[in-house]
């Protein structure tokens, strides 16, 4: 049983599961189509770029395969792999509790029911397959995921491993009984390099399509540098975005940077000891004409059983979620606050997970 009140996350209306393999200003609407399994990011996660698919508590790799693949190239989705250490509750934006019941195993079936005075209570079904080929503990084919909500909206998604270094991904979602996402990706991993192919929402009759291109090479064991090219085509527009970035993985530190046309993106992580982790990304829009900030930590408190992360950001943002396990009974507490400065709100929340 599990029941959280911390804020949560942004939910679009339309968007493709999360990248292969576990995947930064504002983007347009036909690229933001391309994203979906975020209708309940939590709110407290870092909100930008990049987004970082560790663990918390991992910390950077050292040496070869740090990047995350064979060589150290690794997915353009783990690109940004270092964990941020921001809080991470889950709950509802609106501070709503709600209660969930997990039954796991190679399937795994969860209810979800939400309950809030500030917007629209519903109930959520989700059913998780994972396959009995493993290639690492986070990695297992193939897996199916299916979610679908009280209206009617469903997202699923496949992943499948059809050869040792090809992988292969689809996601649909629709919108009670309209389909509104339908992705296909296919990614290839060499020994010191990964290349990534990603067709969204491909209309032959309307003429439009989103294609995406990742390539990514190890320079050096910590060294990866890479770019993305997206193409978008629709009647009366059509247009292209080049990004290139890069990564450096030392043994307790990591940094990233992206250049494209947008603007630019930096972030570092470092890992101060078991205890202590921190994180700052700094942003650049030049679109919107506006640079961001943001800083975040994580403190570990192994024999209190406790972890405590925050986040504060130049948008006057804070942010704090303490998390305490409570042995020898299999039940962990969560407390979290989110509060803006700037807009005057505040949200506070808790969360019990059993098991």
């Amino acid at each position: 049983m599990r029941g959280s009140g911390v804020p949560g996350g942004r939910k679009h209306s339309a968007g493709a599961a999360q990248p292969m393999s576990s995947e930064i200003c504002p983007r347009p609407t036909w690229r933001r189509r391309l994203r979906a399994g975020a209708a309940f990011r939590d709110r407290f996660r870092w909100r930008r770029r990049p987004r970082w698919r560790r663990p918390l508590g991992t910390g950077p790799e050292p040496g070869p395969g740090a990047g995350g693949g064979s060589a150290g190239a690794g997915p353009w989705a783990t690109l940004w792999a270092p964990p941020r250490p921001a809080p991470r509750a889950g709950g509802s934006r609106s501070g709503a509790p709600a209660a969930s019941m997990n039954c796991t195993g190679s399937a795994k079936v969860t209810h979800t029911i939400h309950m809030s005075t500030l917007g629209p209570s519903g109930y959520r079904f989700n059913a998780t397959f994972v396959g009995d080929r493993q290639l690492s503990p986070t990695e297992a084919f193939p897996t199916l995921v299916g979610d679908m909500d009280s209206a009617g909206s469903l997202n699923a998604q496949v992943l499948h491993l059809i050869a040792e270094r090809i992988r292969t991904k689809a996601v649909f979602q629709t919108h009670q009984a309209k389909f509104v996402t339908w992705q296909f990706d296919g990614e290839y991993r060499g020994d010191d390099c990964t290349a990534t192919l990603t067709l969204g929402n491909p209309d032959l009759l309307g003429g439009s399509v989103i294609l995406v291109a990742h390539f990514l090479q190890s320079i050096t064991p910590r060294l990866v540098l890479g770019g993305e090219m997206v193409y978008h085509r629709r009647p009366g527009e059509e247009g292209a975005i080049l990004t290139l970035a890069g990564k450096y993985t030392a043994q307790k530190w990591v940094a990233t940077l992206n250049v494209g046309y947008g603007g630019a993106h930096a972030s570092y992580y470092h890992r101060a000891n078991e205890q202590v982790q921190v994180g700052v990304e700094l942003e650049a829009n030049t679109r919107l004409q506006e640079t961001t900030f943001a800083f975040g930590y994580q403190l570990n408190l192994p024999q209190a059983n406790v972890v405590f992360r925050g986040l504060m950001d130049s948008n006057w943002s804070v942010g704090g979620v303490l998390e305490k396990k409570l042995p020898p009974l299999p039940v962990t507490l969560a407390l979290g606050a989110f509060l803006n400065h700037w807009k005057n709100r505040f949200h506070c929340g808790f969360s019990v997970i059993v098991g």
